[in-house]
């Protein structure tokens, strides 16, 4: 990738297949209701810069706040923002009912401030409603309340939902990644390398992490992307211990190691990479050592994460790995059984090896099915995210490993017997790394 990219026309056609195919999954009785994201104020009267709820995004491709989407066996519709020449002025230019009717192929499209006439008259005379219920505890309220209103009409031969299910089924689309999905993955990778890239060269003793943050930010708006897909973790030293700091705020120091952990958004799918280098041109004895047991449990773990592999495999492989690793070394003692049954190693190593990817850094789908850890199957994306971690307080670790943090990512598409590392482009053999820092 030697271009800066520009962000795809929307291609509607995929968000109507995609309407299309949650028809075809609902039984005549049920509506699914998906509401958009709204505004979220930062302070006073300041918003937040506005992302599209993902699931929202995943059907209809309207990056507009305030809206609702509604499906049915028979029909599909939303309710969206009206035109409005005076609030386009100082907001921007709105689709409209119309232009949305049109580009989607709806069936019916309603401004939003006819959402409360029409609600209950979607509702009617269907026994089940589809809803994300639990996120937006004003929303929950007013539809059960609608919900109770409808049913009590029972009298007049109408029915109302009688429940409220999860639509998991939609989280079972986005599991598995389509081609177009796969290719904006791999630009969201293409993205994140420019940002790794110059960071890992141009880190030096005496910079503050936020100039990182500050680089990685830069690279991914400048070559397309919405920005980081998740807060970036720029964690110098013994910060790298915390799993998830943002503070971003502390000087680099000469002898320590980096710790980032960030993805650039790209089309509404973000990439989640994390990589450890020296602030100076070397990496000492001890960090190479913890280095280099991370890398192989990482390569390891890549080599498991293909077809058909139960996904808690990978963690289980991974952890007997590095358990045995830190036996060798002296800082776990016992037999392996042990170890494993009293879980003493997550005094080094506390968090899972992977998760899902996708429009969401932790993407949506069942991990375990009828309680039997879920089995990888083609078009999947995952991370691969080994790590280890010395406490810096802790007096009974030498002093060397003490505030040691290392956490090696990379972004895999299952692929058959052989994974695909979206994310391999970015550097991370020690020697390449070293070789960066001139």
């Amino acid at each position: 990738m030697n271009q800066t990219l520009k962000k795809n026309k929307t291609d509607y056609s995929l968000h109507i297949k995609r309407i299309q195919s949650v028809k075809q999954k609902l039984n005549e009785g049920e509506i699914l209701f998906v509401f958009g994201a709204n505004d979220k104020i930062r302070n006073r009267d300041v918003e937040y810069k506005f992302r599209q709820d993902s699931d929202f995004y995943y059907l209809t491709g309207i990056t507009e706040a305030d809206s609702v989407l509604f499906i049915t066996k028979n029909q599909a519709g939303m309710f969206c923002l009206p035109k409005d020449k005076e609030k386009e002025i100082w907001t921007g230019i709105r689709l409209g009912k119309e232009r949305i009717k049109e580009v989607l192929k709806l069936d019916l499209v309603f401004e939003i401030g006819q959402w409360e006439d029409k609600k209950a008259e979607l509702l009617l005379g269907n026994h089940t409603l589809y809803y994300f219920f639990g996120l937006d505890a004003d929303k929950d309220r007013d539809l059960i309340s609608t919900a109770r209103l409808v049913s009590s009409r029972v009298r007049e031969g109408k029915i109302g939902p009688e429940k409220i299910v999860e639509p998991v089924f939609l989280h079972e689309m986005r599991l598995q990644k389509s081609k177009e999905e796969i290719e904006i993955l791999k630009q969201a990778a293409g993205i994140t390398k420019f940002g790794h890239d110059r960071i890992i060269r141009e880190s030096k003793p005496g910079m503050y992490e936020y100039e990182l943050e500050a680089i990685l930010e830069h690279e991914y708006l400048k070559h397309g992307a919405w920005g980081g897909g998740y807060g970036h973790i720029v964690a110098a030293g013994k910060n790298a211990c915390v799993l998830h700091y943002v503070s971003n705020d502390s000087v680099l120091e000469k002898d320590d190691l980096i710790l980032v952990d960030s993805g650039a958004e790209f089309n509404s799918y973000t990439a989640d990479v994390t990589r450890v280098f020296p602030a100076g041109k070397k990496f000492t004895e001890a960090q190479k050592t913890v280095y280099e047991i991370v890398l192989a449990s990482q390569k390891n773990a890549i080599l498991y994460s293909k077809e058909g592999t139960p996904f808690n495999e990978i963690h289980n492989k991974t952890v007997y790995f590095l358990a045995d690793c830190l036996k060798e070394m002296g800082f776990l003692s016992g037999s392996m059984d042990s170890i494993l049954e009293k879980e003493t190693y997550k005094k080094f190593y506390m968090h899972r090896t992977g998760h899902y990817l996708g429009m969401d850094v932790h993407d949506v789908g069942k991990y375990f099915v009828q309680g039997k850890s879920r089995k990888l199957v083609n078009g999947q994306v995952i991370t691969v995210e080994p790590g280890l971690y010395f406490d810096p307080e802790d007096a009974s670790i030498p002093k060397e490993f003490r505030g040691i943090g290392i956490r090696i990512e990379d972004d895999i598409l299952v692929h058959g017997k052989t994974p695909i590392n979206l994310t391999a482009g970015i550097p991370k053999e020690i020697d390449d790394i070293e070789a960066m820092k001139v």
